[in-house]
């Protein structure tokens, strides 16, 4: 079988598809055939090893893949050869086969893609969690939304409109404010372009979430846009810290005192791995909301595995909207 492997520490370029013998499944485990394998953030910091998941080289990239059961381990019940499913690996996704713990496998209904079944994952369990639990957003408050067209960013407009919050979608580009804008924001802002000035960004910031402030900041974009995003914070409000792609953000901490406001970190697979009953009642949530059309995973591009290192790639430069798949 194909994969595309990763053997010393770069970027996707370095990436190898190669032939490689295929995985058997052993006890709890199932086989699965991968027909789509969503591309996000930690796939740029898995290859580079800047992620805090470092797996053994050779390994292949792709932390969320949709696929058929090939075949079952010992001990596994409740999955037949041919079920659809979907799954959080880390890595490994981007093979045409990969092994799958039996109790980390979803099933995928008929009626959703691959496509988009890879696509739900890691974006909008990660915003449900972000949201409900380390923010506590209540209906009627206002949600201010950094990265707001990527695929963290739309998973939490739309989820934080499910929730029943005003929504204001903070994004880089006219493009990515009208995809925010069809995910169901009810304001948009649009970053200026090259180097800004801090006070000026923020100012941006709070003229966009009226004065009473925002209630709760989700920030999966990091470098300066945190602390102009934090100095429009509500009294007692919740900023979310949930990834870097800008670089990593130090925060005056009289910033918090002034406000009375908690700074609270998002760690989707950490969560997920020590509270298992609370994920999966997330997950039955989100299939809920995507069945009442209130979530649709967006997918801006699809690539063939022979490109997925151009997915990466988009994704490390901050271009994509929504999420890119890669299909087998």
């Amino acid at each position: 079988m194909k994969a595309l492997l990763s053997y010393a520490p770069g970027a996707p370029e370095t990436l190898r598809l190669e032939e490689v013998a295929e995985p058997v499944p052993g006890p709890g485990e199932l086989l699965a055939r991968v027909r789509a394998c969503a591309i996000n953030f930690p796939d740029v910091l898995i290859i580079e090893d800047k992620y805090q998941l470092k797996p053994q080289r050779p390994f292949a990239p792709g932390g969320e893949i949709a696929g058929e059961v090939l075949a079952l381990g010992d001990g596994v019940g409740g999955w037949s050869e041919g079920d659809r499913l979907i799954a959080a690996l880390g890595f490994g996704g981007l093979a045409e086969q990969v092994i799958v713990p039996a109790d980390r496998a979803i099933p995928l209904p008929a009626e959703r893609s691959f496509e988009q079944g890879s696509a739900l994952l890691m974006t909008y369990a990660t915003a449900i969690h972000a949201l409900i639990d380390r923010g506590k957003v209540r209906a009627g408050q206002t949600l201010l939304v950094l990265g707001a067209a990527g695929g963290v960013g739309i998973a939490a407009v739309e989820i934080g409109k499910a929730l029943g919050a005003k929504v204001v979608a903070a994004v880089s580009s006219q493009e990515k404010a009208a995809a925010a804008r069809e995910a169901g924001a009810d304001d948009t802002l649009i970053y200026p372009a090259g180097e800004v000035e801090p006070k000026a960004l923020s100012q941006l910031f709070k003229e966009a979430v009226g004065p009473a402030g925002a209630d709760v900041i989700l920030d999966p974009v990091g470098g300066i846009y945190t602390e102009a995003a934090l100095r429009s914070i509500a009294w007692e409000g919740r900023f979310l810290v949930v990834g870097f792609p800008a670089g990593i953000a130090r925060l005056p901490l009289n910033l918090t005192l002034l406000k009375s406001c908690d700074v609270c970190g998002v760690f989707w697979g950490a969560f997920a791995a020590r509270d298992p009953k609370a994920n999966a009642a997330h997950v039955e949530q989100l299939f809920r909301w995507w069945a009442e059309g209130k979530i649709s995973p967006r997918i801006s591009a699809t690539y063939p595995l022979e490109r997925a290192a151009d997915a990466i790639t988009s994704i490390r430069d901050r271009k994509a909207v929504g999420k890119l798949v890669v299909t087998l």
